[in-house]
């Protein structure tokens, strides 16, 4: 495809200086750990450290993709928040959160600009 994309194109793609970050969550718990559990944490995890700060997770108790609730982006601060909020969580073995990343183009280097 052409470089040299129209603004309104360039919005529709999501690229350029309408890139839109998230972040990855990959989220581990201890062996043994009740479904329950899993599932009460995850339902906490969506509604406290996610659509309570404007954002929006896709995927599942294991990996998702947090991204914006509405075009746009995850930003810094929002992406520390999650972190010190996961930090504070008992039923995670272990957790990891992705530096912010391209949601539409995970390839692509980040626009910070």
């Amino acid at each position: 495809m052409a470089k040299n994309r129209s603004r309104r194109l360039r919005k529709k793609l999501c690229v350029d200086e309408f890139q839109e970050l998230g972040v990855e969550l990959q989220m581990s718990y201890p062996e043994g750990t009740d479904d329950a559990v899993v599932e009460a944490f995850f339902a906490d995890l969506v509604v406290e450290a996610v659509e309570a700060k404007g954002m929006a997770l896709i995927g599942g108790e294991e990996f998702a993709i947090v991204c914006s609730g509405k075009r746009g982006s995850v930003t810094e601060e929002q992406r520390a928040e999650l972190e010190e909020w996961l930090k504070g969580r008992k039923e995670l073995s272990a957790f990891e959160v992705s530096p912010l990343l391209d949601v539409w183009y995970p390839e692509n280097s980040v626009n910070l600009a």
